[in-house]
């Protein structure tokens, strides 16, 4: 598609708020020099953000020689932003300040069979407006909602396209959500949103080209190449999960046999353990977390089992990032969400040996596979950007009518 004049204006300030988020306070002079935008422009964005409110002039540091520079930081106190991680076996919700501090979370259980969107839309509902409650925050100060969901979606209609694990197609799920909630709704799935939140916050930030491999109940990769999030042209970029690793291997919610997700998502972590020791007492059969958590404990204590698990897994989770690695030539691959965070280290350990074995030597030595550190959900961390670059986009479009206004009541008569 063919970007406006304005697009690029609203990626612009979007950028802009970006650097002043992770650098505050900073300069204009710093931010044309990060953003590669001229001081000019800059300072025209600067202004804008100031009359939002959304940042705000905070003194001057001395430059080399010349006038003291005037610095700007992010307004922690100029809106309030929630991001939603729907997976498949919770809803985690978050309230940000500006500055993306959390100031308030709510958890939703989802037990097997509440996967019905009517169900999982009552989850979110009620979790939003805990977070709102907790923080005491103005219905007015919320600029709006990001929403993350897995499998593929539609950011403009707001429609889950497929939810592979659910069994869900064409679930119009943020109409479905705005029947309950009156903030502006923003949706996109969990690989753009990691994507984001190691882009602004972890190990992808300042990296031009990034991996971000999302381990839960499902699996994907989302893609930051050439400094910005890929997408893929309907969307649709990082569906690596649903790769074939093994010919004819097991059956995948998707339908295919073998796919990357079957081996090292949870639940083929679990399968993984059950084909070594049917009778484990680390099995949980019906509870993922539950299983994958008794799995981290037992390899802390060197159980043979967990550990031979943990082994196998990571044969297979290498070989598929070796293969990212090989098409992608990234400078970092980041282990994210959920299971990467229980198994943690050991799991690392095990991954980049696995991936040494694979992967062809040059690309290799190039990619540095590490952990997130973002300490807190960066699904509802990236959700909640998702929900800052609505509020941007919607600011430029009502400002882009008012002038249109103005103009037809200035406009001489035909």
């Amino acid at each position: 598609m063919k970007r406006t004049s304005r697009d690029i204006r609203t990626a612009n300030r979007y950028e802009v708020l970006r650097q002043i988020i992770a650098e505050s306070p900073t300069s204009r002079q710093e931010l044309a020099a990060a953003t590669g935008l001229s001081l000019a422009t800059v300072a025209t964005l600067v202004g804008e953000l100031l009359d939002l409110r959304m940042i705000t002039e905070v003194g001057f540091e001395d430059s080399a020689g010349g006038r003291p520079r005037g610095l700007v930081a992010v307004d922690a106190s100029g809106g309030a932003l929630i991001g939603v991680d729907i997976a498949e076996t919770y809803v985690h919700v978050e309230l940000f300040d500006l500055a993306l501090n959390v100031l308030a979370r709510a958890d939703e259980d989802m037990r097997p069979g509440e996967s019905r969107p009517e169900q999982v839309v009552g989850h979110v509902a009620a979790a939003v407006g805990s977070v709102v409650a907790q923080a005491g925050v103005e219905a007015a100060r919320v600029l709006g909602v990001g929403v993350s969901v897995p499998g593929q979606v539609d950011r403009d209609t707001g429609v889950a396209e497929y939810a592979p694990n659910w069994n869900w197609h064409d679930v119009p799920l943020l109409d479905l959500l705005a029947e309950h909630i009156a903030y502006p709704l923003y949706l996109d799935n969990p690989l753009r949103a990691c994507a984001v939140a190691e882009l602004w916050f972890g190990a992808a930030r300042g990296r031009g080209d990034a991996v971000v491999v999302n381990l839960g109940t499902g699996v994907g990769a989302g893609l930051a190449l050439g400094g910005g999030l890929h997408r893929g042209v309907s969307n649709s970029a990082g569906e690596w999960g649903h790769t074939t690793l093994v010919l004819d291997g097991r059956l995948c919610h998707c339908g295919n046999h073998g796919c990357v997700e079957t081996y090292v998502g949870a639940p083929g972590i679990m399968q993984n353990l059950r084909e070594l020791d049917p009778r484990s007492p680390l099995l949980h059969p019906e509870d993922q977390t539950a299983t994958v958590d008794a799995l981290a404990r037992a390899v802390a204590a060197e159980d043979p089992v967990a550990l031979k698990v943990v082994r196998d897994t990571a044969r297979y989770l290498g070989a598929g990032i070796a293969d990212l690695i090989n098409l992608l030539n990234p400078e970092v691959v980041v282990l994210s969400s959920w299971v990467a965070a229980r198994l943690g280290e050991p799991l690392l350990g095990e991954v980049r040996q696995a991936v040494a074995r694979h992967a062809l030597r040059r690309p290799l030595a190039a990619t540095e596979i590490v952990l997130s550190p973002i300490p807190t959900d960066p699904v509802s961390l990236g959700a909640a950007t998702f929900a800052l670059e609505g509020a941007l986009q919607s600011v430029g479009q009502r400002a882009a009518k008012r002038t249109t206004a103005a103009r037809s009541r200035t406009a001489p008569p035909s």
